[in-house]
């Protein structure tokens, strides 16, 4: 509850300014105090670093925006803010890829392999028939093929 201090003015010297001026500081803090506390909710998150979830509402937005254009004219008229997203999207996952390379959260190709053969080790001290080693290995290595396909 804001506290309004009585004022040695009358409403025609001034004292509404005054009420008014202590209203909207009254205001401001607020503000201030609520996103501070999002700040520091923010800040503290362990995903700090990561846009991944920008990169979902950016798509998700773009996917809502051509969803809406029922018509090619419809598709021409929206392209400007269509391009715009996409460019975002585009910028986003720039700046993902670099920031998890920079932090050492991103695996190359030759890793990935180096991890698929020790599980097909693992797999194999446990299962002995030959046959089935050999078309798990090749799944596995099937789909660390199909990694570098794929994009973010």
């Amino acid at each position: 509850m804001m506290r309004i201090m009585p004022s040695s003015y009358c409403h025609l010297h001034g004292a509404n300014k005054t009420i008014e001026a202590q209203k909207s500081k009254s205001l401001s803090n607020y503000h201030l105090t609520k996103w501070r506390a999002k700040l520091e909710r923010h800040a503290a998150s362990p995903e700090i670093k990561s846009i991944r979830e920008e990169i979902g509402i950016l798509r998700m937005m773009l996917e809502e925006k051509l969803e809406q254009c029922n018509t090619p004219m419809e598709l021409m008229i929206a392209s400007g803010p269509i391009a715009d997203m996409v460019l975002k999207i585009e910028k986003c996952v720039t700046s993902c890829h670099k920031l998890e390379g920079s932090m050492g959260q991103l695996l190359d190709k030759q890793a990935i392999l180096q991890f698929a053969g020790e599980v097909i080790n693992i797999i194999s001290d446990i299962v002995t028939d030959e046959a089935k080693i050999n078309a798990i290995a090749d799944k596995i290595m099937a789909t660390v093929g199909r990694i570098g396909d794929e994009s973010l």
